[in-house]
């Protein structure tokens, strides 16, 4: 068994469970806690049952429960150092992980293995005091996160290589956000190469990377201002038939709602 929920994505909060027969792992945890515990109720889920949290930066919609799930439940949390001194800055997480349930890790260098799973943390770039993206296996299948991405980098290319089922960032239409209410200073940051991906420029990396083990494609992140999921289906399909993909026959393609869960997908 291999399921995935996603709980909310964007920049109202971020939040995912990937689970096996045996494991289960919070991927973020940037929704309200109260909103959490509603799901977790509505979908027959236990927090208790939470075997690690990975934690991908320190930006409150990633991590803005992390401590008070961790803290309540005993739940150890996995991040880079630099994203733990974040987190504990960070006047959004009122409740501080409690020292005993930090983990570190180097992404690049460790490998870490919480029960069924074994997770490479690699480099994303990203205007955060550290970002990571995650690839996950279970037996033969490899599930990855990449989220919040300034720029495309050779490591998130081997990484989209190896993935079977990944949920990938498609922040912003480049038109909308350029000609849209926010100031200079912030149109310049999401589009910077430390800020977020682009519609286009993800339908791109996805097409450029794509092999034929990719079975499910999950899109994140979407901006609400500078952004529509019919616009991002219609940028995705237009790139996959310029390639000479179909979307829905050789790659399953789901937008992930900002604020609603999306249900449990069974992947194995």
């Amino acid at each position: 068994m291999l399921k995935f929920i996603s709980f909310g994505s964007g920049s109202s909060g971020n939040s995912y469970l990937l689970m096996s027969d045996n494991t289960i792992l919070m991927l973020d945890s940037g929704v309200g806690i109260r909103s959490m515990k509603r799901y977790f109720q509505e979908y027959g889920l236990s927090f208790t049952k939470i075997n690690a949290i990975l934690v991908t930066h320190d930006h409150a919609d990633h991590v803005k429960s992390v401590g008070a799930i961790s803290n309540d439940f005993k739940i150890p949390v996995y991040a880079t150092e630099a994203v733990h001194k974040g987190i504990q800055k960070n006047y959004c997480v009122r409740k501080k992980i409690n020292a005993a349930n930090k983990r570190v890790f180097l992404p690049g260098d460790d490998t870490i293995e919480i029960g069924d799973f074994k997770i490479t943390p690699f480099d994303v770039p990203h205007d955060s005091c550290g970002n990571v993206g995650y690839t996950i296996e279970y037996h033969d299948v490899v599930f990855g996160l990449m989220t919040d991405i300034g720029h495309i980098t050779d490591t998130i290319r081997d990484n989209i290589r190896k993935c079977n089922y990944l949920v990938m960032e498609a922040n912003h239409d480049e038109s909308m956000l350029q000609n849209g209410p926010y100031p200079q200073y912030l149109k310049d940051r999401i589009a910077g190469g430390n800020g977020h991906l682009s519609n286009v420029k993800c339908a791109q990396t996805i097409c450029e990377c794509y092999m034929k083990g990719l079975k499910h494609i999950w899109l994140c992140h979407l901006s609400e201002e500078n952004n529509h999921p019919e616009l991002l289906r219609k940028t995705i399909e237009k790139e996959f038939q310029e390639n000479g993909l179909r979307m829905g026959g050789d790659i399953e393609v789901d937008i992930l709602r900002r604020r609603q869960p999306t249900g449990i997908f069974n992947l194995l």
